[in-house]
């Protein structure tokens, strides 16, 4: 084993049905630990499960280092994990899905859970199914950033 090899750790988080497992796993070099359980709130999303502890993975880098992995549960009754999880981590990535019914809330919310992350400049904000949901724009949600005076990089993802 190499000595002094540097860790880091990435955190994904927005609401449920985002992506963060589908992106932790598609980075990952091995399939990730997940704790997903079967969905009990259909009212709010119906996929059939949801995470509610983490999904865990990791990437080899070039210098022997490793990229840890973490994706937050996104329902609100278990956001005392994603401050949990988000403690050390080099950033976070929110991921948000422009089909739900209200996105720039959630958007809204993930921020103020994670502005000390935010305000340091260590957000970025992926926005997905953009291709099928254009409304709102990306536009709207840099308008959103600018109103909060955050500097966040704002993109369409597919996870």
């Amino acid at each position: 084993m190499i000595q002094n090899a540097q860790e880091y750790k990435l955190v994904f988080t927005g609401p449920m049905g985002a992506g963060k497992t589908t992106a932790v796993a598609a980075i990952s070099d091995f399939p990730p630990v997940t704790t997903d359980v079967r969905n009990t709130d259909l009212a709010r999303h119906p996929k059939s499960s949801t995470t509610v502890a983490l999904d865990y993975g990791e990437v080899t880098l070039e210098d022997a280092g490793r990229l840890r992995l973490y994706g937050t549960p996104g329902q609100e009754r278990f956001s005392f994990m994603w401050s949990v999880l988000g403690t050390g981590a080099l950033g976070v990535v929110i991921l948000l899905d422009n089909s739900a019914p209200d996105p720039l809330s959630d958007l809204a919310q993930f921020l103020d859970a994670h502005l000390d992350f935010a305000r340091s400049g260590r957000v970025v904000v992926g926005v997905g199914r953009t291709e099928t949901h254009p409304s709102p724009s990306l536009q709207h949600y840099r308008d959103l950033m600018t109103q909060a005076r955050l500097s966040v990089p704002v993109m369409s993802a597919d996870v």
